[in-house]
């Protein structure tokens, strides 16, 4: 079994404060910032930083005034995780077809008239740059290939 490298919807929570800080917290800071918005305890805000360190999404040094505290920094940035997550998604619950995810997606999403637009014009945008089916890289065209 795949080793689970994403962040869970818990540990999620601990990222958004990474990724609005925009900088190396420690633990009582993640943990203050947490408070703010929900009632984990700080326990298990630092069971969730350990676990997001072990799936690489997060690293640490050390104090070198205190060795007892960690400063935790951002190892994925959020599209990353997104772009991660999303894969793992489609394969777990479309067999890996991007195509029937997302069919499923849109019939579901009651989108207005203009996100409709919107998306056209981001399949467009993707058609043109080359994103296609295949190792997740971009595809050269003909014409750059010589």
């Amino acid at each position: 079994m795949e080793k689970e490298t994403t962040p869970s919807q818990s540990e999620w929570l601990v990222m958004e404060v990474f990724w609005a800080a925009g900088a190396s917290l420690t633990a009582k800071e993640v943990i203050r910032k947490i408070r703010e918005k929900t009632d984990m305890s700080p326990r298990m805000v630092r069971v969730l930083i350990n676990r997001l360190c072990q799936k690489g999404v997060l690293s640490y040094t050390v104090d070198e005034q205190d060795a007892r505290v960690y400063h935790y920094s951002v190892m994925k940035t959020r599209e990353e995780c997104q772009k991660e997550k999303s894969r793992k998604f489609v394969d777990s619950y479309f067999e890996g077809s991007r195509k029937n995810a997302m069919a499923a997606l849109l019939q579901s999403a009651g989108l207005t008239e203009e996100q409709y637009q919107e998306l056209e014009e981001i399949l467009k945008q993707c058609r043109h740059e080359g994103h296609f089916e295949g190792t997740g890289q971009t595809a050269r065209k003909d014409s750059e290939n010589g």
